[in-house]
C-alpha cells in the first residue's frame, strides 16, 4: 500500500478564516482533503462581485485555495492582496481571479476546479450549493434580519440572541459533488468557524444533514476558540453543540475537539473588550447531549489573536482518526 492509498478520505465542512487556518494544516497529512463551503456569504469584497456580476460569493472559498495551494509564497500573498485606493479598494485580487475564471467557464463550481489547477492545490475545495443563497437570523425578541453581514452587525448592537438562521429559499440542492465527497469520506470535520454564518449555512442544504448522518466516517466537531462578538458571545460549548443538532435536525457528531490551553492574560483582557471570551466546556450538559469532549493543546496566540495552531489541530485530528477508525491505520 502507498502513502497516498493508507491516507484518510477527509471532508471538512464550514467557511471563513476557521476553515482555511485548519486546511494548512491538514494538507500537510493527507492528500485526500475535500473541503466543502458556504456559499452564503453578501459582505464586503465577496458582496460586491456577488451584487454587481451575479456570481456566487468567491471570498470562503478563495481562502481554502491558498490555505491548500502548492506555490511559491509570492503568488499566495498575491492572491490574498486587496487594492487600498480607487475603484477597487477593498477588493481581493483573488477575488477578482476567480470572478474572471467565473465568466470564463460559464459556471462557479468549473472556475474553482480551473482555479484549483493553477494553484495546484492539495485536496479539493467545493461549493456547498450553487444556487444563490442568502441567510436569514431570527432573533429573540422576534426581529428577522437578512443577509450575513447584516446579522452580525444587528447582533452587535442590539446585544440580542439568535435562536434561529435559514436559508432564503429554502432547502436549496447541494452540489452534487459535495454530497459525493461526503459519501466518500472516512473522516468529517465540521468547524471551526463561525456557528450561524459558516457552519450552520452549509447544514442548512438539502442533502447535506442527511449524508453526514448516514455516512459511516468517524465525525468531529472543532470547538471554537473563543466566542464570537456578535454571534455567540455568552455561548459555552454545549450552546454550539445544541445549534447544531436543532438546525440540521440531527445528533450530527458524538465528539467534540476543543483547545485546552488558557488564554494569555493580555489575549483574554484583548478579548473582553470586544465582548467575547474563552469558549466554556461544560462537561456535563455536553455528556448529556451526548457528545465525548477531547480536550487538547492547540493555541496559538503568536499573533495576539485566539486562534487554533493549525499544525497541531491538524495532528489531534489525526489522533483522533487513529484512535476511533476501525482499521486502525498507523503513521499518518
Amino acid at each position: 500500500m502507498n502513502r497516498l492509498q493508507s491516507q484518510p478520505s477527509i471532508v471538512v465542512i464550514g467557511g471563513g478564516t476557521g476553515l482555511s487556518n485548519m486546511l494548512r494544516g491538514l494538507k500537510l497529512k493527507t492528500g485526500k482533503l475535500t473541503a466543502i463551503v458556504t456559499m452564503a456569504d453578501d459582505g464586503g469584497s465577496s458582496g460586491k462581485l456577488r451584487d454587481e456580476l451575479g456570481m456566487l460569493p468567491p471570498g470562503d472559498v478563495r481562502n481554502c485555495l491558498q490555505a491548500l495551494a502548492n506555490t511559491e509564497p509570492t503568488m499566495e500573498q498575491l492572491l490574498g492582496y486587496r487594492f487600498s485606493e480607487g475603484v477597487l479598494k477593498g477588493q481581493s485580487l483573488g477575488n477578482l481571479f476567480l470572478a474572471a475564471l467565473n465568466d470564463m467557464s460559464g459556471s462557479f463550481s468549473e472556475a474553482v476546479r480551473k482555479m484549483s489547477e493553477v494553484l495546484a492545490i492539495t485536496g479539493k475545495v467545493l461549493p456547498v450549493t450553487t444556487e444563490d443563497v442568502r441567510l436569514m437570523a431570527l432573533f429573540d425578541d422576534g426581529t428577522e434580519v437578512f443577509g450575513e453581514s447584516k446579522i452580525t452587525e444587528h447582533k452587535k448592537f442590539s446585544d440580542r440572541r439568535i435562536t434561529k438562521v435559514a436559508l432564503i429559499p429554502e432547502n436549496p440542492t447541494a452540489h452534487r459533488a459535495s454530497i459525493e465527497a461526503i459519501g466518500e469520506a472516512e473522516l468529517i470535520v465540521l468547524g471551526p468557524g463561525s456557528l450561524y454564518t459558516s457552519i450552520i449555512p452549509n447544514l442548512l442544504t438539502d442533502g447535506i444533514a442527511e449524508a453526514i448522518e448516514s455516512s459511516k466516517a468517524i465525525k468531529v466537531y472543532v470547538l471554537n476558540v473563543t466566542t464570537q462578538d456578535g454571534e455567540t458571545e455568552g455561548y459555552a460549548a454545549s450552546d454550539h453543540v445544541r445549534a447544531l443538532f436543532e438546525h440540521s435536525g440531527r445528533k450530527l457528531f458524538d465528539l467534540c475537539l476543543a483547545n485546552s490551553t488558557p488564554l494569555p492574560e493580555d489575549v483574554a483582557l484583548r478579548y473582553k473588550k470586544e465582548g467575547a471570551s474563552q469558549t466554556l466546556v461544560d462537561f456535563d450538559k455536553l455528556e448529556d447531549l451526548g457528545v465525548e469532549i477531547l480536550m487538547r493543546p492547540m493555541l496559538d496566540f503568536s499573533a495576539g489573536l485566539a486562534r487554533h495552531d493549525p499544525i497541531r489541530l491538524a495532528e489531534e485530528i489525526m489522533a483522533i482518526y487513529r484512535e476511533k477508525s476501525p482499521t486502525k491505520i498507523l503513521n499518518l
